[in-house]
């Protein structure tokens, strides 16, 4: 007869797993919650003073930039090849263009539309599958593929929005105010190609960088070439909106800058990496998806914004699946 006690063992095993993995998993939401909320404070600070979008990403990625490399040092120990640098330096260009369309659909879609279209980058899977000639489970990428797109467009016609939610029961909707309200899918397109760019960032630095270590070198460059790329265009923009007069004057936000720089951009790298390296959970994952849609749930309630739990919670789970389809597939 078999004896019942190696399976208590793996139980144990298990156990001790994740009790082990709790701490990181704590650092994770808490990380992810602090970058939620750097993402509201930017929304409002843009929105309400109407600041350049491309001058505050800049002025945000400077700092960043020093701070990364202060921490990384790229230039010290063993020497980075040309094949990995020139490839990090065109990975910020790409980095620079993200933050740029992702700030702008920020400012346009609210910051619940524009979280969620990050994990447009998904649909990475459908065009892997096609280039490498995985065909055998193309029908359910591509059912996962429709899945998204209906969960976006369900969060542009407002099902997130108490207002505009078909699951909420208010009586008193302004009928024309509604129809100037709703966003449609051309409003969401700019949030979701910056989804799939951030997306193509990090698979780039994960193609070049081999060993965990490298890839915190290599990005200290990617963020410091995605600064230079945004430096003419910041410079350009300044210069326009001097010439207008549109930026004189204009209230600085200390909490929107210092939460874009230290939770928006330095610290959320880390604990991204230290849950893909220990919690083996990348970004494009149904359960990175319910630590942000919990995140968000919190900053919606505290910011006190037109919120649907139950059209909200429904857009995640059909997003959620399209997810799974594409990246389990």
């Amino acid at each position: 007869m078999m004896s019942p006690r190696p399976i208590s063992e793996d139980r144990g095993t298990s156990h001790s797993a994740s009790f082990r993995h709790t701490p990181l998993q704590i650092i994770h939401i808490i990380g992810n919650l602090m970058r939620i909320w750097s993402v509201y404070s930017m929304y409002h600070y843009l929105s309400e003073n109407g600041a350049s979008v491309v001058a505050f990403i800049f002025s945000c990625l400077v700092p960043s930039s020093i701070l990364f490399l202060a921490l990384q040092r790229p230039w010290k120990g063993r020497p980075l090849a040309n094949t990995q640098v020139v490839p990090s330096i065109i990975n910020g260009g790409i980095t620079a263009l993200y933050f740029v369309m992702w700030g702008k659909g920020l400012r346009s879609c609210g910051p619940l539309r524009a979280i969620m279209a990050e994990y447009a980058g998904a649909v990475l899977g459908v065009l892997s599958a096609v280039l490498y000639g995985r065909r055998g489970n193309i029908w359910k990428k591509v059912g996962g593929l429709i899945a998204m797109m209906a969960s976006f467009y369900f969060l542009s016609q407002g099902w997130a929005m108490a207002t505009y939610s078909p699951f909420s029961f208010k009586d008193n909707i302004d009928t024309e105010a509604k129809a100037e309200e709703v966003l449609g899918m051309k409003q969401m397109i700019i949030p979701i190609i910056a989804g799939i760019l951030s997306a193509l960032r990090r698979v780039i630095a994960r193609r070049v960088s081999l060993k965990n270590q490298l890839k915190r070198r290599l990005h200290a460059i990617t963020i410091t070439s995605a600064t230079c790329f945004l430096f003419p265009l910041a410079m350009w923009d300044m210069i326009l909106g001097s010439a207008s007069g549109s930026s004189i004057n204009l209230p600085f936000s200390t909490w929107a800058y210092l939460s874009t720089i230290l939770f928006g951009v330095v610290l959320i790298f880390y604990v991204d990496s230290v849950a893909e390296e220990r919690l083996h959970m990348v970004f494009s994952s149904p359960r990175h998806l319910m630590v942000a849609g919990g995140c968000i749930i919190i900053m919606e309630i505290v910011y006190k914004m037109d919120f649907s739990l139950l059209g909200f919670l429904i857009c995640s789970i059909i997003l959620g699946f399209g997810m799974c389809c594409l990246v389990c597939a």
